[in-house]
């Protein structure tokens, strides 16, 4: 402990700000899809690893990661629209448990196909080239791939925003995630609004799961082991709360970031109980509404 120094706490922290925007950008997916039309996404972690997947694919036919920015998220959304179409919209109507089993069903099915389609080993993915190395930021050399997390992570933040807040169809979204039945009434296809609120949640996880991989490698299960730690973030921000998951995502972040560098043995265990503290002092979460799950 009395080696640490501030410069070493600060990179630590910039660490986990960059842990954090994966974290923000996975979970606001899933606050998008459940705010708007209640469902619990299980299947939302595999969408993650999708993109993952995709972007290696791409990458081995002679693309480049700028590229896969762009194709990545488009083809998992797309993918995402499907399955929203034609699997759980026949479910609406029946209670949140139909929705829940379905994705949990499918998040199972993507990843055994991913294994037979590129195997049960993992991959590596590298940082792009323009990415590599580290810059000084004040108090230390810091990776600038994970810089670009960060700033790839406020982009698209300020792009959902505009989005949700200065068009029309943002307008919509937010209307429809208080009240859908007034929607309805006002003459707007409400199974129209949901097709691409599900696909926009699933686009962003898909590019969640590409900007990952050069951190974390290629697996199948990668989705997995993230979304438990996605649902505590969801949970901790306030269910359907786009918000409270960018607030909860970055504040998980650091806490497992710090609590790695002081008890690495904690670090699993301090998200859990982040979550614990937060829900006995509000157990709606950060942004959440009192009764939403009722």
């Amino acid at each position: 402990m009395a080696g640490l120094s501030f410069d070493l706490i600060a990179l630590q922290l910039f660490t986990g700000l960059a842990l954090g925007a994966i974290y923000v950008l996975f979970a606001i997916g899933l606050s998008l899809i459940f705010g708007m039309l209640t469902v619990v996404n299980f299947a939302h972690g595999a969408f993650y690893m999708i993109g993952a997947y995709v972007g290696l694919f791409l990458l081995s036919l002679g693309g480049n990661f700028w590229l896969c920015l762009i194709a990545v998220p488009l083809i998992v959304g797309a993918s995402g629209m499907v399955v929203e179409r034609f699997l759980i919209r026949p479910l609406y109507g029946r209670g949140i448990d139909y929705p829940l089993l379905l994705t949990f069903g499918l998040s199972y099915i993507m990843v055994e196909l991913i294994r037979i389609g590129f195997g049960k080993s993992g991959y590596p993915f590298d940082t792009p080239e323009l990415l590599q190395g580290a810059v000084n930021i004040g108090v230390g050399y810091f990776p600038l791939y994970r810089l670009f997390v960060i700033a790839a992570a406020v982009a698209v933040l300020l792009a959902l925003w505009l989005f949700l807040e200065k068009t029309s169809f943002g307008l919509i979204i937010r209307a429809g995630a208080r009240d859908p039945q007034i929607v309805r009434v006002l003459g707007v296809d409400v199974g129209r609004v949901w097709l691409y609120v599900f696909g926009i949640g699933t686009a962003i996880a898909g590019l969640a799961g590409l900007l990952a991989a050069p951190l974390q490698g290629v697996i199948p299960e990668m989705g997995a082991n993230l979304l438990a730690e996605a649902f505590v973030v969801t949970v901790v921000g306030g269910m359907g709360s786009i918000g409270g998951a960018v607030l909860a995502g970055l504040l998980v972040g650091v806490v497992v970031s710090m609590t790695s560098l002081f008890a690495p043995e904690m670090a699993k265990v301090s998200i859990f109980a982040l979550m614990a503290v937060v829900l006995l002092i509000r157990p709606q979460g950060f942004f959440g509404r009192a009764g939403l799950m009722s």
